[in-house]
């Protein structure tokens, strides 16, 4: 039997380049993130919430305090990570004094590993807010799915989507709001439109942007062929106040109010005041039937269309459509972001960034994180 020393002398080593390679990581985000920028502002906005005539305009209130949340909690983050990498140092330091003295401390060697572990998922989290830079990344988003080529099973396959990402929000711990969902002749959806409340929600989600392709054994189909069906994801930064970015002239709008027991199925409440509105200048099509009222839901569809119609308008200053969404293509072959494979093998594939994996039942459970991550990290560099 080997010398416990030995084996744990080999351990040590590989444990200690990692948490230098954390150490090197978290220095450089403390350049990426502008910590010394971030406290001083924090300081300006703490003395502008303490004035007393602070709320005398609801609006400047608002936005003094959510900025200040955000970086009050930016700085919580790094702070707390700085505290983890010196604690981490410590369980190092003792577990090389054990080795030393002959004596190696499996608990401690294990605790330091799974320290190294927690501070490894931060410092990733951390690095992955870096590619969220964009004016509205931060804000929470409002969601499209839609079914595409593929009949029944394209509708189908739109309800697979929809549960995936409320799956990935909920892993999140973002909040989901299912605002419209129209049923299919036979099974799945047709569309849904959904709310996803978070810190960073639209930036993450925007990588998601584009048609999706799933490929399997027709539940449908008496014959048990292999199928092909397409749906979309389509998001747009969502803001709870109407900003002065868009104003919508009543004159401009059709509203039509139907009976929501018709279509939705589980996804939404039993009410008789479900609204759709018609932005008649653009076409834009909005609806919500979740509210429990029809004020509700016509307020809720109005904020939808105001994120929908600003967002119109950024791409056209822009020129450049995919600058904040990415290109828009058919919902059908030849313009799928990312495959998905369950017959007569198991893959699921990022057209964009070569990612994939064979586990596609965790993708479908909202396991889409390296898919977004890789996503980012191709606009970043340029690809």
């Amino acid at each position: 039997m080997a010398p416990p020393e030995v084996a744990g002398s080999g351990e040590r080593r590989d444990l200690t380049a990692e948490l230098e390679g954390l150490s090197g990581r978290i220095a450089e985000a403390e350049g990426y993130l502008d910590i010394d920028t971030l406290r001083s502002r924090r300081d300006e906005l703490e003395a502008e919430a303490a004035q007393p005539d602070l709320w005398d305009d609801a609006d400047r209130g608002r936005a003094v305090t959510t900025e200040l949340g955000r970086v009050s909690d930016d700085l919580a983050k790094f702070e707390e990570l700085i505290t983890s990498l010196d604690d981490a140092r410590v369980l190092d330091e003792l577990v090389t004094e054990a080795e030393a003295g002959g004596s190696p401390e499996a608990e401690l060697a294990k605790e330091l590993e799974e320290a190294l572990g927690d501070l490894e998922t931060r410092v990733a989290r951390l690095e992955l807010q870096s590619l969220l830079s964009g004016e509205y990344d931060d804000r929470d988003a409002v969601a499209e799915v839609h079914a595409g080529a593929g009949g029944t099973d394209a509708q189908d396959w739109a309800e697979m989507l929809l549960r995936m990402y409320t799956r990935w929000a909920e892993r999140r711990g973002f909040g989901i709001e299912i605002d419209e969902a129209t049923e299919g002749k036979e099974a799945g959806l047709l569309s849904a439109t959904f709310i996803v409340r978070g810190r960073f929600a639209y930036g993450l989600l925007s990588a998601e942007r584009g048609v999706h392709r799933l490929v399997r054994i027709s539940p449908f189909d008496s014959q048990h062929r292999r199928q092909t069906s397409f749906a979309s994801l389509d998001a747009v930064p969502f803001l709870d106040e109407l900003t002065g970015e868009v104003e919508i002239d009543e004159k401009d709008l059709r509203i039509d109010l139907y009976r929501s027991s018709g279509a939705g199925g589980q996804h939404v409440n039993k009410t008789d005041s479900a609204v759709r509105l018609t932005h008649l200048p653009t076409g834009i099509v909005v609806s919500c039937q979740n509210e429990r009222s029809q004020h509700q839901n016509k307020a809720k569809a109005m904020q939808i269309l105001t994120a929908k119609l600003a967002q119109r308008e950024r791409e056209e200053r822009q020129a450049e459509i995919d600058k904040i969404g990415g290109e828009r293509a058919d919902n059908a072959w030849g313009s799928q972001i990312r495959s998905y494979t369950l017959a007569p093998f198991q893959l699921v594939k990022d057209v964009r960034t070569g990612v994939e994996t064979g586990n596609v039942d965790a993708v479908l459970d909202g396991d889409i994180d390296a898919f977004i991550e890789a996503e980012l990290r191709r606009r970043r560099s340029g690809g």
